[in-house]
C-alpha cells in the first residue's frame, strides 16, 4: 500500500552572499536546519542573469567530512582541487566531491553567452564512520546521464540511484542516494516510491 507523506513545513529560500561575493538563494543551511534535513546540510540555488552576482566565485577553501554535489543548468563552473583535479563543468554536468579527511578546492562560475549562470549545490553529511575516508572527485558529463520517460510523459534524468531499471553514472557513494532531475508536464502528477527510512 502506498502511503503519501504530508507536507509538514514550507520554507522559502533566503538571499545569501557566499565565497568572494556570490549572490545566491539558500533553501536551507543554518545550524537550526540540521535535524530537519539530516543528512543534508545545505542547498543553494545560484541562479542569476547578472555576471556581477556570480563572477567573484568561490576561491580556494577547505571541506572535510561531507560531500558537495554541484549540478549546472546554464553557464559553466571551472574547478580545481588540492588532489590535482581540474576542469570545467557546463550545462547538465555534475561534480560530486567527497571531501572525507579533507580537501581544498575552488569553483569559479562563468555565465553562458546570455550571461546566465544557473545551478544548485547540495552538501551531504558523511556518516561518522566515513568522515576520514580518502577524498575523491567524480565529474559527470551530461551525455553520461541516462534519461527515462515514464507514464504521462514524465522525464527523469538519473544522476545517482535507479529509476525503472536505469542506473545513474555516479557510483560508489558511501550512502545510497538517489539524485534525480524530474520534469513533470503541466496538470500531471508523478509519484515516486522511496524506501522506508530514506
Amino acid at each position: 500500500m502506498t502511503k503519501i507523506r504530508k507536507i509538514s513545513q514550507t520554507i522559502r529560500s533566503k538571499p545569501t552572499i557566499e565565497g568572494a561575493g556570490v549572490h545566491l538563494h539558500r533553501a536551507f543551511g543554518s545550524p537550526r536546519d540540521t535535524k530537519l534535513f539530516d543528512p543534508f546540510l545545505l542547498l543553494d540555488d545560484f541562479r542569476s542573469d547578472s555576471p556581477q552576482d556570480y563572477e567573484p566565485g568561490f576561491p580556494w577553501h577547505p571541506h572535510r567530512g561531507i560531500e558537495t554535489i554541484t549540478y549546472v543548468l546554464k553557464g559553466t563552473v571551472w574547478h580545481g582541487d588540492s588532489m590535482g583535479n581540474s576542469g570545467e563543468i557546463g550545462e547538465g554536468d555534475i561534480q560530486w566531491m567527497t571531501a572525507g579527511s579533507g580537501i581544498r578546492h575552488q569553483e569559479m562560475p562563468q555565465g553562458d553567452n546570455d550571461g546566465r549562470m544557473y545551478g544548485f549545490q547540495l552538501w551531504a553529511n558523511l556518516p561518522q564512520s566515513h568522515k576520514m575516508i580518502d577524498p575523491r572527485y567524480q565529474e559527470i558529463n551530461q551525455k553520461q546521464v541516462p534519461a527515462v520517460t515514464l507514464e504521462d510523459n514524465v522525464h527523469v534524468r538519473v544522476i545517482c540511484g535507479e529509476v525503472a531499471g536505469v542506473r545513474g553514472p555516479v557510483e560508489n557513494v558511501v550512502i545510497d542516494p538517489q539524485y534525480l532531475d524530474i520534469t513533470v508536464p503541466p496538470k500531471k502528477r508523478f509519484v515516486f516510491p522511496t524506501t522506508r527510512g530514506y
